[in-house]
């Protein structure tokens, strides 16, 4: 069975950064795409970034040049660094893991915004103040 806890939100200034992680069980890395979503008041779900078992990565123009995707396959952990945090970036977060093979970071990142992906974590709340 796979599962997902995330660890990491916090409460920060604008301008600050905040490392999320997402350790995985039950699931495999190297062949299959994970990714980020988040959701907040208001606001439409928003997927954030992607990550592929190439390493292959997609992200929404909201958050490019200051968000990074990265995962450890021996810690089986995946992980969201976001620098220079604003406001708007406030939400939840959620990590998601999908079973199909041969996706592209792009096509994940998209269904991280829709459908959404096979599992996800019950999420990890990221408040930044102006």
């Amino acid at each position: 069975q796979v599962q997902l806890v995330e660890s990491g939100g916090g409460s920060v200034q604008a301008g600050g950064s905040l490392r999320l992680s997402c350790v995985a069980s039950g699931y495999s890395f190297s062949t299959n795409c994970m990714g980020w979503f988040r959701l907040a008041p208001g606001k439409e779900r928003e997927g954030v970034a992607s990550i592929c078992g190439d390493g292959s990565t997609s992200y929404a123009d909201s958050v490019k040049g200051r968000f990074t995707i990265s995962q450890d396959n021996v810690k089986n952990t995946l992980y969201l660094q976001m620098n220079v945090l604003k406001p708007e970036d406030t939400a939840m977060y959620y990590c998601a893991a999908d079973l199909a093979l041969g996706m592209t970071a792009i096509e994940a990142l998209g269904i991280l915004s829709s459908t959404g992906m096979d599992y996800l974590g019950k999420g990890t709340l990221v408040t930044i103040s102006s």
